[in-house]
């Protein structure tokens, strides 16, 4: 049955996405230029090979394809998927003004003429009879009781047509393409450093000032490699953290494809030192292999298990996708026979765990895995299935912070929630 669901939720998306195309493909290519002209055929290859490497991009990396293969289609694939969103947005909203455009010029049209402004003015008495009219414009007029326009009326109505096509196209591209380059620019640049300051009434008054920094969501992968990391890393150390957290999908593959983007974590540096918890995105490129890898890199993987630190305890749990693995989050391993007396933070992928949380007396729990929607308008979808998508909420006596994410998963792009890295400050009451 699962299968089944997949199966035809995957074929709705699919024609979902080819009704697109095939709307944007006469608004953008066949409304823009003449038949049989090399721009038409242009763009209509594009209509079909963008799409193409977008399902390619998608699939090549489950599909075990080579890391090269899924380089060369990650790029153009992903990006296409973001200008594809916003493309379609900004014709959507650029309709009723196209149509607006053209009822408004179709007034202005001299719909009487007969004839171009070459044609004569008397006819000689010998002259051949002139050939029959189009029926089409003829039968329009006698609908409509208005006169035939002629040809020279039908070219002129085209060329505004295609000019009207073409302006209000040429700027939903524009606007597409100018958010695409500006959402990229924000993830190579490398995540901004965010600061919060949380108390907890546990913490005692030596632990006041505690930072750690938050981690989340890198996402290495085909587009996002060492270079990515090495921003990342600087960036930490330079807020000279007491702890630091990655709170899970750290990659998307394998390590052999991977490990040499993941080698900068090696010099990550915190007094209390660098823990990580699995994502979702972990089980799906091979936890286990991940895991034991980050260990070697100087991490402490913290799998349902808890650290007592000198002033709080801190506990990790795996992703809720490790259930497939028999290898889900158990809260009672991590914190069932812990002190409730000592202050306790969770890490934990997923925020939809904090009830779990609450359930065990955490006092913080530190989340990503939303991105914050990282597409604009998917940050009311990310709200639909998470408690809180980005930023600080209480729930009861627990607080949940979900971090943005310091990558970007799919198209390296990200509009209207930029990427982060946060050093959340513990301050105690005492203090």
């Amino acid at each position: 049955m699962t299968i089944l669901v997949f199966a035809l939720v995957a074929l709705a998306v699919c024609a979902l996405l080819v009704l697109v195309h095939r709307w944007l493909w006469i608004r953008l290519v066949r409304d823009t230029t003449a038949p049989g002209a090399r721009t038409r055929r242009i763009g209509t290859a594009l209509t079909i090979a963008l799409p193409l490497l977008s399902v390619a991009a998608l699939t090549t990396g489950r599909a075990g394809a080579p890391f090269w293969l899924q380089q060369t289609v990650a790029w153009p694939g992903y990006l296409w998927l973001a200008v594809l969103l916003y493309l379609t947005l900004t014709m959507l909203v650029a309709e009723p003004i196209r149509a607006l455009l053209l009822r408004r010029l179709a007034h202005r049209v001299p719909s009487g003429a007969v004839a171009g402004p070459s044609a004569p003015q008397t006819v000689p008495r010998a002259a051949a009879p002139a050939p029959a009219p189009d029926p089409a414009p003829a039968a329009l007029a006698a609908a409509t009781d208005e006169p035939a326009p002629g040809p020279a009326v039908r070219g002129l109505e085209l060329t505004r047509r295609r000019f009207v096509a073409r302006a209000v196209g040429g700027a939903a591209a524009a606007v597409a393409v100018g958010t695409v380059a500006t959402g990229t620019y924000g993830v190579l640049r490398g995540p901004s450093v965010r600061r919060v300051r949380v108390p907890l009434a546990k913490l005692p008054r030596a632990a006041h000032g505690f930072r750690i920094a938050v981690v989340s969501d890198v996402h290495l992968g085909p587009v996002l490699g060492r270079a990515h990391t090495q921003r990342i890393v600087d960036t930490v150390n330079r807020t000279r953290p007491d702890l630091i957290a990655i709170v899970g999908d750290l990659v998307d593959g394998s390590v052999p494809d991977l490990g040499p983007a993941a080698e900068p974590l090696r010099r990550l540096d915190a007094r209390h030192g660098s823990y990580f918890v699995t994502g979702n995105h972990e089980y799906f490129s091979g936890a286990q292999q991940w895991i034991d890898h980050v260990r070697e890199l100087g991490l402490t993987p913290l799998e349902n298990a808890r650290r007592a630190l000198p002033h709080f305890d801190l506990a990790g749990v795996n992703d809720v996708q490790g259930e497939t693995e028999g290898k889900g989050p158990d809260f009672g391993a991590a914190l069932g026979d812990r002190d409730r007396s000592r202050a306790a933070v969770l890490l934990a992928h997923q925020p939809v765990v904090i009830h779990d949380a609450v359930r065990h007396g955490v006092d913080l729990q530190l989340s990503g895995h939303t991105h914050g929607g990282q597409l604009w308008p998917g940050n009311y979808l990310a709200e639909l299935a998470n408690p809180t998508v980005a930023g600080l909420e209480r729930y009861g006596d627990t607080q949940l912070y979900v971090s943005r994410g310091a990558g970007a998963w799919g198209p390296p792009v990200r509009v209207g929630a930029p990427s982060d890295i946060t050093v959340v400050e513990l301050a105690s009451y005492q203090a």
